[in-house]
């Protein structure tokens, strides 16, 4: 849902450029002069994954009515009145002056949600003397760099706190996050692990076929079932060959089928065959989970069977840990299909896994989490610039989705973006899950500047 936020305060404390900023482009003039803007600009902005109207308007002035002045203001007032909310902006060099606390009068009697912008604010004295607007009564200032971009992360917290009927998360996500809906996890691994007889087992009936011969699940059947009071829907899958042995045409739709189950899946469960070593195909199949972006857990089936199963079990965690980069901290359980051994642990491990694929980072969090990494371990240079990261967002989840803004950020080596994705695994708690993180190019003009 658009809409529209008005840029308001005295003249020259910083507004066009906020507005530049956000738009992407120099569209208003910007001059250390005051009253260079006297008509409302419009422009389409942009912050994190928020698209919205953003007004630029003329510096607020006490002026007669019939003045140039005043018809600047009258211009203003009516912006006031068009907006959802209001950016105020002071320049915190100048301090609280007579017009800003008279002006900060007019903004609280429109009666709209406002967002107090300290501007200038560079640096650690900037951002002390940001504290001096507090005294406008406009609620808590956000210390800002409307040149330099900094404060954009808490910029975009607080539009998403003024404005939450319009930054709301779509109706189909806010649906997924329904406590009452079953979790839906998909049993997946090579023919004759043990599927049907671990869900057999789960559910307490004989509800789908099993047997000794390998192959005889065919469709991804979906049963309904409550653990423990927590609604489930499981989905049992057909046995996933390698692709080049897979010639009969009903055992390639079953696959197909197995596969779709996957991608509508929250969780994952990939059962291995404990008797029978890790194989390359255990890994294509994690391949597909990973990309598919699932919550998964790994599940070391027929443990009964099993002889020093402690040292199988931590090599094959080991294993799992170094091939795994991409779902590093995955859980590694053993269970017996057949007795029911381990699979309270196993249900568990799939609610913790999606608690882990849902988990949001709030962005000032994330942003002072991603200050102190690229202090530790700044991004490297490119032909002589460097490559500047200015802020993140985490704009979904399941699977947690992160976007870093900067310049130069296709130039990023890949190492850094695992040095950034090991990272966010460790300081969030995000074990086993896939992550994804996006960079976005700014198109700002001020980058060239840099």
């Amino acid at each position: 849902m658009s809409f529209t936020l008005a840029i308001i305060g005295r003249p020259n404390v910083g507004k066009s450029t906020l507005f530049n900023r956000l738009v992407g482009k120099k569209l208003a003039l910007v001059d250390d002069q005051p009253g260079v803007t006297r008509d409302r600009r419009e422009g389409e902005a942009h912050l994190g994954d928020l698209d919205f109207i953003v007004i630029d308007t003329a510096g607020l002035e006490e002026a007669q009515e019939d003045t140039l002045a005043g018809r600047m203001r009258r211009q203003t007032e009516e912006a006031l009145l068009d907006a959802d909310a209001v950016i105020f902006v002071v320049d915190v060099r100048t301090g609280n002056t007579p017009a800003d606390r008279h002006f900060a009068q007019l903004v609280r009697r429109a009666g709209k949600p406002v967002i107090l912008l300290a501007n200038k604010a560079e640096g650690k004295l900037g951002m002390m003397e940001a504290q001096e607007a507090y005294a406008l009564g406009l609620g808590d200032p956000i210390p800002f760099s409307a040149e330099h971009g900094e404060g954009l992360a808490d910029l975009y917290d607080a539009v998403r706190e003024a404005l939450p009927e319009h930054t709301a998360k779509p109706a189909e996500e806010q649906q997924e996050d329904d406590p009452d809906r079953p979790l839906r996890i998909a049993v997946v691994g090579r023919p004759n692990a043990g599927k049907s007889t671990l869900i057999n087992r789960l559910i307490g009936e004989e509800r789908l076929l099993t047997g000794p011969e390998a192959g005889i699940t065919r469709d991804s059947i979906g049963v309904e079932w409550s653990w423990h009071g927590r609604k489930v829907k499981l989905f049992d899958t057909a046995g996933m060959r390698k692709r080049s042995k897979v010639d009969d045409k009903l055992e390639k739709l079953s696959v197909a089928d197995g596969l779709r189950a996957v991608r509508f899946a929250e969780v994952v469960i990939l059962l291995l065959d404990a008797t029978i070593p890790f194989e390359k195909q255990d890994l294509a199949i994690l391949g597909v989970i990973e990309r598919e972006g699932r919550a998964v857990i790994i599940v070391l089936n027929k443990w009964d069977q099993v002889a020093n199963g402690q040292a199988l079990l931590k090599r094959l965690a080991d294993e799992a840990e170094h091939t795994l980069s991409n779902l590093r901290g995955v859980t590694v359980l053993p269970v017996s299909g057949l007795n029911g051994q381990g699979l309270d642990k196993m249900m568990q491990a799939c609610f913790d896994a999606a608690e882990v694929w849902s988990r949001r980072v709030p962005t000032g969090k994330l942003n002072r989490w991603l200050e102190a990494m690229t202090e530790a371990h700044p991004p490297p240079a490119v032909s002589g610039r460097r490559i500047k990261i200015r802020y993140m967002t985490q704009p979904k989840s399941r699977p947690p989705y992160f976007a870093i803004f900067g310049n130069q950020l296709d130039q990023l080596p890949d190492s850094y973006h695992r040095y950034l994705i090991t990272g966010l695994r460790e300081s969030f708690d995000l074990p086993g899950t896939p992550i994804r993180l996006s960079m976005r190019n700014s198109d700002n003009p001020y980058d060239k500047e840099k």
